[in-house]
């Protein structure tokens, strides 16, 4: 329809909202309260005017809707005029005031319940179905005035922290705040506080539905343990007993349950009415890198409607509540109630900075709810300089997927870094020198645990390692070092072949395995007390991620309770744990969360799970089309059979051409002129209802093969037959290892020598004297120079020497770069000694800056004040004072400036500005 005002398109709007939640639509003139249960009559007459919508449930009016135009965003202007409507007296009709009030431009539903203590309008998704309002209609008291009839707390048996929590939340329910948030340390019983008010809220609050969200299926399992395992203190029986507890895990929900449990993926491939394969729950899909840039609208599902539930608490908080899965949460009329250990900024920011707990890791420490911690460091040369594989040696390789090795000869050097370690190239020597280290230091850690054979007996240990195939690796490792058999040491991922829950429930119960490791399952919510030491072989970026992981090791344990689970030499209760830092997870950059904008380089993994759990934009879509016709240029016939036979028959260009229709304009429109011709005298709401699930069944059987989890395993798995190179050749070796706090101590010692040192031979070392010279413009020195100096330093003081203090420097402060050699340190060194460099700089990276900011000035006022020919030159000069720190003319007969033409080269290109070029280059590049 054409031409219409601004007012009626929103009428049209909330027209198709209403008989969405149920309601019948009639006209004032032509009304007929036995057509249904909820009936909404158009411009009812009131003795005050017209109401925009009278709300009848059961032949009884019991709300009005006041309309607004969509232009209007502020309804609160209008709140007075619908409260008139509420309280006018409908024509022919003697009413009381009607309870409940809605506000709407078509775009934007503001609802009121007069019954409650304070009525206050909240925003909702969409209208409520009438029988609810029925049932609202029936009940003695709202939701929020039931909540001022919760009785004292009973304290008994609850910790103090635990009281605290409970209380200002049900102040906070009772103030009516929508959000509120319970931050409580890793072990000190967030899931026990959160049941607790959940029992209450069901019992005196007369709560129907609960719904308790959780980011994998993991943590689902473990909540749904503890709610059959509580037993009311008041009534002294299983909450099962009293409550049902369901724990969806497909896409029905049972409305006979009082507490449903269900992970934040399925919840919205619930709404979404997509299916959802339980792999899709398995990780915490924080971690999935892929954001699309307009999240995939929920829209209303009649099955589950937005009164369905009344609170909603979420667990971890802190990780899966924004952007795509916000949606759930928004979409549901509720109270909610985050709970996390570790909340950032967004999560303040999303719960109204509402903090009805604040029990953090310190306070726990500090009332002995928690264990604390100290740190234990194993650096060694690889991990952090990397190292090189020269062209020409013969060195393993093995496939990713399938652990096979053979032979090949590099054609050219391999240069690797710390941080590709056991991804593209796997360094045995680097595992076994830190498992080596670890198993030399551990009888220091943990004196007198010795066995009546006089054994050692090693606590419970947790590794946390990069990737599936790492954990393999160090796993074979730990077994050999330790001299150990398989049950010594067991993987947790889930991926092993043996059930993760038994070998969980083996390493938390039982004396073996004594070792596990692990990707990621065990990152949060698994009680393991008896555990005593984290082993991090793994870098971790985000900081609320990392303190879940710390969390594993902070429960406590009793002396009983040590000896029977974990390690019956213990002599006292666990008072403290250790972190064993090999990677340099406690000096890496933490952020509290991940950027919105995502940068292009989307693994194959994080598209196909996004697809499966419903994110079927047409940019998602796409993405996945032209990463299957990648793909099908790379494999040979016998994988694409393979594909096909995963894919129900289908080949990969079969399933990419579907792909790609799915949101192509073309076939929407035929499909859309289709539907007109069939549905032809239709009513165009019912035509364009039909357009839309003709659309989704489109879409729903383009994906449709992607919920195949042995599919999507079979797409990521023969996309990582790249082969990792396994390095023989170079042996690592610890360079630094200690206690934290040792470590710290004596790099100040090292340091403050350092600059001692240096301070005592300022006046009679050359290098020295140019460096403290006032005169800047001359502060240049030679290579003999300084060469000299780095082997006095080494003479006198040994343990000065300049990489030992820089490693000493990287100990107390950030630092800007590596020291190359040396000789580069030690320049580097005295710069931050003397105060010309705020932060240790590696020198290179300071004379790199300073050539930068030159070649700028010199083409400020100018396009290009240098000729490619002469800005190559100039590079060769700026990388040789970088090694050598000066130039001069006699430089020009050595390397590179040799095989370049040397000094009569230098001379064709800048003629009369050369020797101004070398004098301008040594001050300012040492600046």
């Amino acid at each position: 329809m054409t031409n219409q005002n601004p007012e009626q398109i929103a009428r049209d709007t909330i027209d198709k909202q209403l008989i969405a939640s149920g309601w019948i639509i009639q006209d004032k003139k032509k009304f007929n309260l036995a057509a249904g249960l909820g009936i909404a009559i158009k411009e009812y007459v009131t003795d005050v005017g017209p109401a925009d919508y009278v709300l009848f449930v059961d032949k009884t009016p019991v709300g009005i809707i006041e309309a607004k135009r969509a232009e209007i965003g502020t309804l609160t202007v209008a709140e007075d005029q619908a409260e008139g409507y509420a309280k006018a007296k409908l024509r022919l009709l003697n009413n009381d005031p009607l309870p409940f009030v809605y506000l709407s431009n078509g775009e934007i539903i503001k609802f009121t319940d007069f019954r409650d203590p304070k009525p206050r309008a909240r925003n909702v998704f969409t209208f409520h179905r009438p029988e609810t309002l029925l049932n609202w209609f029936k009940e003695p008291k709202s939701l929020r005035g039931r909540l001022h009839d919760l009785p004292l707390l009973p304290e008994d048996g609850l910790r103090d922290c635990q009281i605290t929590a409970i209380n200002n939340l049900e102040k906070s329910f009772q103030d009516q705040r929508p959000k509120a948030l319970i931050q409580m340390a890793t072990g000190s019983g967030k899931t026990f506080t959160a049941i607790t008010f959940v029992y209450r809220l069901l019992k005196y609050a007369k709560a129907k539905r609960i719904l308790f969200l959780v980011d994998t299926k993991n943590l689902g399992e473990q909540a749904e343990g503890e709610f059959r395992a509580y037993t009311a203190q008041e009534d002294n029986r299983l909450f099962t007993e009293l409550y049902g507890v369901t724990r969806l895990s497909s896409s029905f929900i049972p409305n006979d349950s009082q507490v449903y449990i269900s992970t934040i993926q399925r919840m919205y491939s619930i709404l979404k009415e997509t299916e959802l394969d339980e792999s899709a729950e398995a990780e915490n899909p924080n971690e999935t890198r892929f954001e699309q840039k307009e999240p995939i609208p929920v829209g209303y599902n009649e099955k589950v409607p937005i009164e369905f539930f009344d609170f909603v608490v979420i667990d971890e908080c802190h990780r899966s509540i924004y952007n795509l899965w916000k949606q759930v949460l928004d979409y549901f009329d509720v109270f909610q109630i985050g709970l996390t250990a570790t909340p950032d900024n967004r999560t303040f920011g999303y719960f109204n900075q509402n903090l009805v707990s604040d029990y953090g890791y310190e306070k726990a420490v500090i009332d002995g709810v928690l264990v604390p911690y100290n740190v234990f460091t194993i650096e060694t040369e690889i991990t952090k300089n990397g190292n090189i594989i020269k062209m020409g040696e013969q060195v393993d390789k093995r496939e990713r997927l399938t652990r096979k090795k053979f032979w090949e000869a590099l054609d050219e050097d391999e240069i690797y870094s710390g941080k590709q370690l056991d991804k593209d190239i796997v360094n045995p020597s680097t595992i076994r020198t830190i498992i080596r280290a670890t198993k030399e230091n551990l009888p220091m850690m943990f004196p007198n645990r010795v066995d009546s054979n006089g054994n050692f007996e090693v606590p419970k240990l947790l590794i946390f390692a990069k990737t599936d195939s790492h954990a393999e690796d160090i796993i074979e490792i730990v077994r050999e070092e330790f001299g150990e058999e398989n049950k010594f040491c067991k993987k947790i991922t889930y991926r092993s072949d043996e059930d993760p829950k038994s070998v969980l429930q083996q390493f938390r119960n039982d004396y073996y395995p004594r070792i596990a490791v692990t990707v990621d399952m065990i990152a949060t919510g698994t009680d393991i007390r008896p555990l005593e030491v984290l082993l991090f072989m793994r870098d971790v970026k985000s900081r609320s991620y990392y303190e879940q992981m710390k969390g594993r090791g902070t429960r406590t344990c009793s002396i009983e309770e040590l000896k029977a689970k974990g390690t019956p030499t213990a002599k006292f209760s666990k008072d403290h744990f250790v972190i064993i830092d090999a990677i340099g997870v406690e000096q890496s950059q933490k952020t509290d969360s991940r950027p919105l904008e995502k940068v292009p380089g989307i693994s194959l993994k994080d598209i196909l799970t996004s697809v499966a759990m419903g994110n079927t934009s047409e940019e998602m879509l796409t993405s996945l089309a032209n990463r299957l016709i990648r793909l099908d240029k790379q494999l040979s016939e016998k994988d694409k059979a393979a594909f096909t036979e995963n894919a129900n028959g289908q080949t990969i260009n079969q399933v990419v051409k579907q792909l790609l229709q799915a949101h192509d304009p073309d076939t929407l429109q035929n499909l859309e002129i289709r539907i007109q011709n069939e549905l032809r005298g239709f009513a165009p709401i019912e035509i364009e209802k039909a357009i839309d699930a003709e659309k989704k069944k489109l879409i729903d059987e383009t994906v449709a093969v992607f919920h195949n989890p042995d599919l999507r395993d079979f797409i990521v798995d023969i996309r990582k037959k790249l082969d990792q190179i396994i390095d023989m050749v170079n042996i690592d070796t610890v360079t630094n290892i200690g206690w934290v706090k040792d470590n710290v101590e004596a790099a100040n010692t090292t340091v403050t020598e350092f600059k001692v040192w240096i301070e005592s031979h300022k006046d009679e070392i050359t290098a020295l004297q140019i460096f403290y010279a006032q005169d800047y413009r001359h502060r240049t020195f030679t290579y003999k120079m300084i060469k000299g100096l780095c082997e006095k330093l080494k003479t006198e003081k040994p343990l000065l020497a300049p990489l030992t203090v820089w490693r000493a420097y990287e100990q107390l402060e950030k630092t800007n770069g590596s020291a190359k050699n040396e000789l580069i340190a030690l320049v580097s060194l005295i710069r931050r000694v003397v105060g010309i460099d705020t932060h240790l700089t590696a020198y290179d990276k300071t004379v790199d800056a300073n050539f930068k900011k030159w070649i700028f000035e010199k083409n400020a006022g100018q396009h290009n004040a240098f000729t490619e020919a002469q800005m190559q030159w100039l590079r060769m000069m700026k990388d040789y004072v970088a090694n050598s720190f000066s130039i001069d003319k006699d430089d020009f007969d050595l390397s590179p400036f040799n095989a370049e033409g040397g000094l009569s080269k230098m001379w064709q290109l800048f003629g009369e500005e050369t020797d101004k070029i070398i004098n301008e280059l040594n001050e300012v590049l040492a600046a």
